[in-house]
């Protein structure tokens, strides 16, 4: 092939497309880079496929470029497989990844990248540099300073190669603790270190891959011409609007199906057209010679490629024998807290600039002042720290987190970051994080957590309110629906005890063949007292009912109203003295007043903290997060204090701290039961060599009973006594509590003092009356007296005067009513018919008759007497 492209692509149309080719198999020029590309361009033009046997830059796997290209043997890319084994296998997490910022250095590293996320392996850093012009010490100085580790991936050619050598050996790189990984055009370096891994491809010779090659094409002409009718390809380029082979594209499809074991391995493309299952040999530099130490080959018993590699016989950086950790182990450690009692005091400092004993210096930057303040930090996690770094062998310098936040994800400055603590170890500002850092899924991904030193939960914190004494309070043991029934019950019993014994035939309206006696009959008035009587249980001094029947409904009443008297009774006493209800706490998370927020109940967490990240990560708790958004707080602090000042109704929180403060002021409470589990961790970076030690450090101090000791000097201590400030059982019930009933006492004094002025006044108007009819009375027999003079025959008053009869006999049924109402005790209680007054004195003229009547008037007693007189004399007749 010609070195210039273009003639080149003239030589395929001249040559190979004139004479109707149906593919074309190329191996490496003699000379000149394009050649390649350009036969494949030329051929892929026309859909005329072209097979490589050699060539492995990345560019030819671009279809849009080489749609027709495909080649049996692997690109430099696909060794990114056989390091990612490697790693695996030598359970290597962390790598610091060099190449070139070319198309092939770009295509190796986003294979890599996506293979290192599926086998969960982090690329510490990536060293980019330019072909030809280098200027990657500075980088190098850089990762050795910065980075823990050491283990370094290099993508690059031979050239490029031998100079990032030297500049490694000069920075003292291939000391032992190091492990490289380099490519397999870097291996031919003439000044590779000893003890650096590499690969080999191993295809066997030309030979062997051009048949593989042949073998590819005829079994898809095969499978094409058995499936499809294959038209001719084109003869001439000039043709350029003819001449595209119809039939081409589906042969590419074919030959890119194909799958078979052939001289060179396992046969199989992807859907680029590269060559899948190559196979290479395991190369390890010692004393400056190849030696193969494993193997990356396809298996036939588990049908995919598998790893061989003989660790024993591999010699390290530095002459070693013994496999690297891969990483440095850091004594100085950098950790970051916050304020968040009783986990983390912050102290002034003393006047000297230093702290107490027991403290810890933490500065924290103040962004007002821009600049650190020095500050002194005490506390759970402050001992925990000082425990762990005795026992793990380690020094810290402790810092406070600039934004005061836990962390969380969140958009700034129009990017999504991490913030706060987490922030600090994703962007490796820190080592290790010793503060109250929740363990959760969305934190997990981006940093490591030890096992938990603390478990928690997330309650609810309320100020404590006082016992309602409402002044109905004593109205509270029945519902509003219970009273109205015992009312309405109350008059219908009088009702119905006034109907029976009104319509009974031994009821007092029906005996009237027996003499008077001091009670009479039960009216309508008497039915209601003796109703209320029965349920107050105050005591009957009225008339009772006379009948059978009304008084078996009388027993069923009184039975009635001993149930309700008592259970009322006992209700009143479990609800003044037992436990009153408190509508104010809130009953837990599924509590309605979180559920379906009001504007007159407000509640609230922490911005950016695992609580806040709860809530968001929950659908049923969508419209309770909305509503926190406006009302979260920047610390834990200042929502206690909006708490204990009344602008917050509700602080959810993590449970230790709360539980820490209910237990120091006892007028705060904790509401609810925990929800959202969780725990306590240090966080530490990803992948982080102190993770599993600090976790079984941790393990150890919670086994020695190290971790309960700092429970009982941080969170169980100076607690508060609330006992005495709390109201105890029995309850004494004060004037608050019954105020109610001493009103309703007042409002009945009222009333009875309204309605006896009512009844004065009435008396009165009727007394008014009585004297006029008195007078008039008088006056008529007077009359009466002038008019019998003058004439011999008697005359009837009460016929001369038809008004005068018929108010005399009103006046007469109206006292009689009245005296028989008036009447209390059982003398006065008994009644008579008033008889008319005896006429006055009157001189009668003898008449004689022809005939004498007697009447025989019944003989009255000496009680009917008296009363008679008692009522005449009462009426004014005397």
């Amino acid at each position: 092939m010609n070195t210039n492209p273009i003639r080149t692509a003239q030589s395929v149309c001249d040559k190979l497309i004139s004479s109707q080719v149906y593919a074309v198999i190329v191996s490496h020029p003699s000379n000149g880079d394009q050649s390649l590309s350009s036969v494949s361009f030329t051929c892929g033009f026309y859909n005329i496929p072209v097979i490589g046997i050699s060539n492995r830059d990345s560019t030819l796997s671009n279809k849009n470029l080489h749609g027709s290209f495909m080649r049996t043997i692997a690109p430099h890319s696909h060794e990114t497989d056989v390091w990612t084994e490697i790693l695996i296998r030598l359970k290597y997490l962390s790598v610091v990844f060099i190449h070139s910022s070319d198309s092939d250095g770009r295509s190796t590293l986003g294979r890599f990248q996506n293979l290192a996320d599926i086998a969960n392996i982090k690329v510490e850093t990536i060293i980019k540099y330019e072909p030809a012009v280098l200027s990657i010490a500075d980088a190098l100085e850089e990762a050795k300073r910065e980075l823990t580790c050491r283990v370094f991936i290099l993508y690059a050619n031979t050239e490029d190669a031998q100079s990032i050598f030297q500049e490694v050996n000069r920075h003292n790189m291939t000391e032992p603790g190091y492990v490289w990984l380099v490519s397999e055009q870097a291996l031919d370096a003439p000044n590779r270190p000893n003890g650096v891994l590499s690969l080999r491809i191993n295809s066997g010779n030309e030979s062997a891959i051009i048949r593989d090659s042949v073998q590819v094409l005829a079994n898809a002409l095969k499978e094409m011409y058995e499936t499809d009718n294959i038209t001719v390809p084109p003869a001439d380029c000039a043709k350029i609007s003819s001449t595209k082979w119809e039939s081409g594209i589906k042969f590419v499809k074919h030959l890119i199906n194909q799958t078979f074991n052939g001289k060179t391995g396992r046969i199989a493309f992807d859907e680029f057209g590269d060559r899948l299952f190559s196979e290479y040999n395991l190369i390890n530099v010692i004393d400056g010679r190849e030696e193969i130490v494993g193997h990356y080959s396809f298996s036939k018993n588990i049908m995919k490629m598998e790893l061989q590699l003989i660790e024993d016989q591999v010699v390290w950086p530095g002459n070693q024998k013994d496999k690297p950790l891969g990483y440095i182990i850091p004594k100085h450690l950098k950790v970051f807290t916050l304020a968040e009692k009783p986990f983390v005091w912050v102290k002034p400092v003393l006047k000297d600039g230093i702290c107490k004993n027991g403290q810890k210096m933490c500065p924290k930057y103040y962004f007002p002042e821009k600049r650190y303040i020095d500050e002194c930090c005490e506390g759970y996690c402050i001992d925990l720290m000082e425990e762990l770094a005795k026992r793990l062998n380690f020094t810290y310098d402790l810092e406070q987190v600039k934004d005061g936040q836990y962390g969380s994800y969140e958009f700034i400055n129009g990017d999504k970051s991490w913030t706060g603590l987490v922030g600090e170890l994703v962007y490796k500002r820190a080592d290790m994080v010793a503060a109250p850092l929740t363990a959760n899924p969305e934190r997990g991904q981006v940093i490591d957590f030890s096992k938990p030193f603390k478990y928690e939960g997330i309650t609810i914190l309320q100020k404590r309110q006082p016992r309602k004494a409402a002044l109905a309070s004593f109205l509270q043991p029945f519902e509003n629906t219970l009273w109205l029934l015992v009312l309405v019950s109350v008059h219908v019993v009088a009702l119905a005890l006034y109907l029976l014994d009104r319509f009974s035939p031994f009821g007092g309206f029906k005996m009237l063949n027996v003499v008077p006696s001091d009670e009479g009959a039960l009216n309508l008035s008497s039915a209601i007292w003796f109703s209320w009587g029965v349920l107050l249980n105050s005591g009957i001094g009225e008339r009772t009912p006379r009948s059978f029947s009304a008084r078996v409904l009388g027993m069923v009443w009184a039975g009635f109203a001993m149930i309700v008297v008592a259970s009322y009774t006992a209700n009143l006493a479990a609800y003044l003295v037992l436990n009153p209800r408190d509508d104010h706490a809130v009953s837990g998370i599924e509590d309605s007043r979180l559920r379906n927020p009001t504007e007159n109940f407000t509640f609230a967490t922490v911005k950016g903290s695992a609580v806040d990240m709860f809530f968001r990560s929950q659908v049923h708790l969508f419209n309770a997060y909305r509503t926190m958004e406006e009302t979260n707080k920047n610390s834990p602090e200042e929502a206690i204090a909006a708490i204990k000042d009344g602008y917050l109704n509700a602080f959810i929180w993590d449970s230790p701290r709360l539980e820490y403060e209910s237990a120091q002021d006892c007028d705060l409470v904790i509401s609810g039961e925990l929800f959202g589990r969780s725990g306590y961790g240090i966080g530490l970076q990803k992948n982080s060599f102190w993770t599993e030690k600090v976790t079984l450090a941790l393990l150890q101090m919670h086994e020695s009973g190290s971790m309960e000791a700092l429970d009982n000097k941080w969170i169980l201590q100076s607690e508060t006594d609330c006992e005495s400030k709390t109201e105890h059982f029995p309850y004494t019930l004060g004037i608050k509590n019954m105020a109610g009933v001493f009103i309703l006492v007042f409002a009945g004094i009222v009333v009875s003092f309204g309605l006896i002025v009512i009844e004065i006044v009435y008396k009165k108007r009727r007394a008014r009356k009585l004297r006029r009819l008195a007078i008039a009375k008088k006056l008529a027999i007077k009359w009466r007296l002038r008019t019998q003079k003058s004439k011999s025959y008697p005359l009837n008053l009460y016929s001369a005067f038809p008004v005068l009869n018929k108010e005399f006999k009103e006046l007469a049924i109206n006292k009689s009513f009245e005296i028989d109402s008036r009447s209390s005790t059982p003398c006065d209680s008994q009644s008579f018919v008033i008889p008319p007054p005896p006429p006055p004195p009157q001189t009668f003229q003898r008449i004689p008759s022809t005939y004498t009547t007697y009447t025989t008037v019944p003989k009255r007693s000496a009680q009917q007497k008296i009363y008679e007189y008692k009522q005449r004399r009462s009426l004014g007749y005397y």
